[in-house]
């Protein structure tokens, strides 16, 4: 499984920015997916996740303002994010768990490189 993350940049406060992942080769494999972050000095965090039947779930912080979906047919996954605040700065990275299974069970979790989005006046 390979994940690209695209979509950040610079936006202004309360603007809007539209992350998106896409998946390639053991699509079929992948399960759960989600968006973490890491701003400087601080650890990565969880932003939202999405299982493979469409269940979300959100870190408090970004509740009411961000929405994850997916588009299996494409193999993507998006992040919308609404109402930016400065506190969103960060780099976001995408990740999938996966599965193969073969002559052996392999599993894991995927992640992409990262994608800088900053949210400055």
């Amino acid at each position: 499984v390979q994940l690209q993350a695209s979509g950040g940049g610079l936006v202004q406060p309360g603007g809007s920015l539209r992350l998106s992942c896409a998946a390639s080769g053991s699509v079929r494999s992948i399960s759960d997916m989600g968006w973490h972050r890491q701003a400087p000095g601080r650890q990565r965090e969880l932003v939202a996740r999405i299982t493979r039947s469409g269940s979300t779930n959100y870190a408090d912080s970004v509740k009411g303002r961000f929405t994850i979906s997916r588009d299996h047919a494409n193999n993507m996954m998006y992040l919308q994010m609404n109402s930016l605040k400065p506190e969103d700065t960060a780099v976001y990275y995408c990740e999938a768990d996966y599965t193969v299974i073969g002559e052996t069970i392999v599993a894991g979790r995927k992640w992409g490189q990262g994608t800088q989005v900053t949210v400055s006046s």
